[in-house]
């Protein structure tokens, strides 16, 4: 397929379209083909492989299996990659997410470590997600919780944003105090 060279933005725009969309075909348009995904996951509330390698592969992980497991999914980069450039880009990320099965929501915070290759287009040939903290929710949380998603900006905000408008909700704690961190 051939597609216009997109900027490191419009990459990153891309990988959360498919993700979020469960549209892997996007995938394409974010990852090389022989890319890796490196998954440091500090969490017991959402599982992934360490290690993932080839475009086809992390397709399976990051959009299909997920999709499978959860809906309603919003994410947000809290950091805005350089135009142009660029060959790596490091940020933090939030999601929130309702689990299929049972209607709990997920919310969790990380940071992301995205490497491109700027030939023949600018590509990942490596993401390294830092999964921090995945917190579950109770279903009757979900609509405080996804008021406060749907009011930040997407797929940009700021960890400023994000804590300004956080339900006060217990469980939602380490997530706060990991955007104080991030804080610009």
């Amino acid at each position: 397929m051939n597609f216009p060279s997109p900027s490191p933005e419009a990459v990153l725009r891309g990988y959360f379209r498919a993700k979020d969309g469960n549209r892997p075909h996007l995938l394409e348009r974010v990852f090389a083909a022989d890319a890796e995904l490196l998954i440091r996951n500090l969490s017991d509330n959402i599982a992934f492989p360490a290690v993932t390698r080839g475009r086809a592969a992390i397709a399976d992980v990051l959009v299909r299996s997920f999709a499978l497991a959860n809906e309603n999914v919003y994410s947000f980069y809290l950091d805005a990659p350089p135009a142009t450039g660029t060959q790596t880009f490091d940020c933090a990320w939030l999601v929130g997410m309702s689990d299929r099965a049972s209607g709990q929501m997920r919310v969790g915070c990380g940071t992301y470590a995205w490497s491109f290759d700027a030939e023949p287009l600018p590509l990942a040939t490596r993401l390294v997600i830092v999964i921090e903290c995945m917190e579950m929710l109770p279903q009757r949380e979900s609509g405080a919780v996804f008021a406060w998603l749907e009011s930040l900006s997407y797929p940009w905000s700021s960890a400023a944003a994000a804590r300004r408008g956080m339900p006060a909700i217990e469980s939602l704690s380490p997530l706060a105090g990991f955007l104080g961190r991030h804080v610009g």
